[in-house]
């Protein structure tokens, strides 16, 4: 979709981005705040969960959740909220014909929360619900055990569990005025969004009454180390395995660096033909790989996940370091880079059909580093300026920093583990 990036700063602090497409149906927000888990103790980890449960509730307008949700999605307008180690995030979604109607509600949700006692007991247990939900999921509790083996901030949904009870209703209110400051706010909201639109909703966001503040809340400097033996949580009851495996390079990469890593996911990892997944579908021994990088604070991430049967694990990997160990010899054909560059412009216009996925491309980056990277325009031309030559620098720059870890939940023992975590070694050597 064509669109037009606008960047503002306001008079109170807050930092965002309009992003006008003239020919959109819909409006979509996202707001962010440094507010996330890193900022509190330990002992009271679910405080800022519980925090964006509430926020979107009771309010100075609107006494209680019910009603306000009522009257936000009476048009089948859409709002949620998430919370991670670093970021509390609000998002909404609505038809263009009430964007000033639930622009206005948004926000009034952000600045104006009661906290009441009442919905502060049903969300620990709206969140004891979901904690529990998510505990199902190995592939998390995996992951999260893998982090803090990295030496990276987490906890585990147990962990949390035993310290909800922790959290009182005085320490959301303290957390939401320690963070929720106007110069922490960072935003990103697509849609038509010619000039006096742009205007009205920048005034509702400058007449907000959160407290200044002394500018954006800074994150913690992580610094991931490699893990020296396989992690192994044993569960007899799956009977296969889910398998991870994390690497780390100790910087942000570059833009050009950025564009070669996602080519060199797509030959690797990403479709149905690529040199290991698509082999190891070819062969019948695995179902679905996912695979996929992303940048923090300082540092970024390479990860590949998969279930698969112990039967067939070993034989995953022999494609692995195969592949994986070409690249490193600088072994890319010409034509699996025309191939991997077809496909990431394919995605990219699949990818850029609502304007959802187009607030949500661009966000990530302004969130954490205040840039804008100009998809529409410069997506193609960076595609195309990949060489294989940086495919193959960027590769074993990665693998150079020696930071790495691998992981089996389920049906795993020593003596496997010791064979996987010796089989992929032989890729940092």
């Amino acid at each position: 979709m064509i669109h037009t990036v606008h960047k503002v700063s306001l008079e109170n602090g807050a930092k965002g981005l309009f992003i006008d497409i003239p020919d959109a149906s819909v409006m979509s927000f996202e707001v962010n705040f440094r507010a996330g888990e890193y900022l509190v103790q330990k002992n009271k980890i679910e405080t800022p969960h519980l925090m964006e449960h509430m926020l979107l509730g009771a309010n100075q307008k609107y006494r209680k959740t019910k009603t306000f949700q009522a009257v936000f999605e009476k048009n089948g307008a859409f709002c949620n909220a998430s919370t991670s180690v670093f970021d509390v995030n609000y998002q909404a979604e609505c038809a263009d014909f009430e964007w000033d109607r639930i622009s206005e509600l948004l926000f009034l949700a952000i600045d104006k929360p009661l906290f009441i006692r009442n919905e502060f007991n049903s969300e620990l247990g709206n969140v004891k619900e979901e904690i529990t939900l998510r505990s199902n999921n190995h592939f998390r509790h995996l992951s999260i055990v893998m982090s803090k083996e990295f030496g990276l901030l987490g906890t585990t949904d147990e962990e949390r569990l035993e310290r909800m009870d922790n959290v009182r209703l005085k320490d959301i209110r303290s957390h939401y005025k320690k963070t929720h400051l106007s110069s922490n706010m960072r935003f990103v909201i697509g849609g038509k969004l010619p000039p006096e639109r742009r205007r009205y909703i920048s005034e509702i966001l400058e007449n907000m009454s959160l407290l200044k503040g002394s500018g954006r809340i800074s994150l913690p400097k992580e610094k991931p180390v490699k893990i020296d033996k396989p992690i192994k949580i044993n569960n007899e009851t799956v009977k296969n395995l889910y398998f991870n495996l994390d690497m780390y390079l100790k910087r942000h990469v570059t833009l050009s660096e950025f564009y070669a890593l996602r080519l060199f996911n797509i030959i690797m990892f990403e479709t149905t033909y690529s040199k290991v997944f698509g082999v190891a579908r070819e062969r019948g021994i695995l179902y679905d790989l996912n695979s996929g990088f992303y940048k923090f604070d300082g540092n970024t991430n390479l990860y590949l996940s998969a279930q698969i049967s112990r039967d067939n694990i070993m034989e995953l990997l022999d494609i692995l370091v195969k592949e994986i160990s070409k690249v490193l010899s600088g072994k890319i054909t010409d034509k699996d880079l025309k191939s991997a560059k077809q496909y990431a412009l394919g995605r990219f216009e699949l990818g850029g059909q609502t304007v959802q996925s187009i607030v949500y491309d661009y966000s990530p980056t302004f969130f954490l580093e205040e840039k804008i990277d100009s998809f529409n325009s410069q997506f193609q031309k960076r595609t195309e300026a990949v060489s294989k030559e940086q495919i193959v620098d960027i590769t074993k720059k990665l693998f150079s920093q020696n930071v790495w870890g691998v992981g089996c939940f389920g049906n795993a023992d020593d003596e496997l583990m010791s064979k996987i975590y010796n089989k992929l070694s032989v890729l940092w050597k």
